[in-house]
């Protein structure tokens, strides 16, 4: 009988119990969990003993680029929007010209006693408040396009996190600090980058109030969520788990200081327009009401967002005061899809066109063509991004066939466009209104 060999440390020598398991860290190496620790303490104490880089700080007021300069670039990249894209040109421009500032200061103020220091903060008492931002507006109209360009132009940590997985703590869902796990993932844990991330919160309806009824269940991805947001919008020290808290419960906590992040919240608010219009309706009585601009409030209701339909929605009023640039996204027209299509930089008609130039093919749509796929995706009403769907659609037999055949030039035009949603069975498919 062979006998039972005995798992060691193969850093100690140590044998595996109860107080000091081993584990085995790679193929073939064993170590205890306390050289483990002891390891993981060591590299951190290396680690703060390295000289940092001498580099330029990021958000120097000069390296900010003006509002003008944001929306410029904005332009480039989202069609249409335009007070969404200047109020968040000037809410992202404050902002970090804040940091900036508060950077400024702590950079150059001397070593002084504490009464010299209370003196010094007495003479600059104006303190700038943070503002974070929330985005109103249907699915497919560029919320989430908008603030993942700034985060590009900028240069600074980017996460997207969806507010539906949010619950409170002791739940079945996330917790409200794995938002930040994605931001520090995305910035590989440098936490001082992290620290001046931006984060958008996609969905943020979705954990509206349910009922302003009392009730015997607890509302634990409502209004819970939101209370658990408030200390992260509003700037506070958060314990971040690093891996997410759930299935690594034994995980370091990471300290994020979230005075300087910038939260960008998003969502549809599928039903705002009935709160809206009932609000518009009480300041009209009579019959002197001038029809066009009845029928213009009917055709966009969501450009009169107020924050008092975000709370008759269901936000509770303490996170609406933490979100105070509020914007409204506009449904796009047949006009700014069909330039959605063709002018962007990376808009949909050059990313095919130059899929099948790797494969030496000129691709070209007409004129007819791209008006019939707007027309599809406007009676499909999912916005721009139904366009990529229904391309897809259209394009998916070209793709196949073209690399084998021995063709210089594609053309697509309506009646391919017909024939091929025709065929997908697009013309069966009935919306309700």
């Amino acid at each position: 009988m062979a006998k039972k060999v005995t798992a060691r440390c193969m850093m100690c020598g140590a044998t595996d119990s109860k107080a000091a398991p081993i584990v085995e860290v790679f193929d073939g190496l064993t170590l205890c969990t306390d050289c483990i620790a002891y390891i993981d303490r060591a590299r951190d104490e290396a680690l703060k003993k390295l000289p940092k880089e001498q580099a330029p700080e990021k958000h120097d007021q000069a390296d900010i680029p003006t509002p003008h300069e944001i929306k410029a670039y904005l332009d480039q990249y989202v069609i249409g929007q335009e007070e969404a894209k200047k109020y968040l040109s000037v809410a992202v421009y404050n902002h970090y010209k804040r940091i900036a500032q508060e950077a400024a200061k702590d950079k150059n103020a001397p070593k002084a006693t504490l009464k010299k220091a209370i003196a010094a903060q007495d003479a600059d008492e104006v303190e700038i408040e943070k503002s974070n931002i929330i985005m109103v507006g249907p699915t497919g109209t560029g919320k989430t396009l908008l603030a993942k360009s700034i985060a590009r132009l900028l240069d600074v940590p980017f996460a997207v996190v969806d507010a539906t997985v949010l619950t409170e703590a002791g739940y079945v869902g996330e917790d409200i600090e794995s938002l930040l796990t994605r931001l520090l993932q995305n910035c590989d844990y440098d936490v001082e980058r992290a620290e001046k991330g931006i984060v958008f919160i996609d969905e943020i309806d979705k954990i509206a109030r349910k009922s302003d009824n009392p009730s015997i269940t607890r509302d634990v991805s409502g209004e819970g969520v939101q209370q658990g947001l408030l200390k992260l919008l509003e700037g506070s020290t958060v314990l971040v788990p690093p891996n997410g808290g759930r299935k690594h419960p034994e995980q370091k906590l990471i300290a994020v200081d979230t005075k300087n992040i910038l939260f960008i919240c998003g969502g549809a608010f599928d039903g705002i327009e009935r709160k809206i219009a009932s609000r518009l309706n009480t300041h009209s009585v009579g019959y002197g009401k001038d029809e066009a601009m009845k029928k213009q409030q009917r055709g966009n209701l969501m450009r009169y967002v107020l924050p008092q339909d975000l709370k008759s929605f269901g936000l509770i009023p303490e996170i609406i005061g933490r979100l105070p640039v509020l914007t409204a996204l506009n449904p796009l027209d047949r006009d700014a899809l069909l330039k959605i299509l063709t002018e962007p930089k990376n808009a949909l008609v050059r990313q095919y066109k130059k899929l099948f130039k790797i494969d030496g093919v000129d691709l070209e749509f007409t004129q007819d063509a791209l008006e019939a796929i707007v027309d599809k995706a406007i009676e499909y009403k999912l916005g721009a991004r139904g366009l990529r769907s229904i391309v897809e659609t259209v394009m998916v037999d070209a793709m196949y066939d073209v690399p084998s055949m021995k063709v210089k030039t594609f053309t697509v035009d309506a009646d391919y466009v017909n024939e091929k949603l025709s065929q997908a069975n697009f013309d069966k498919v009935k919306l309700a209104d």
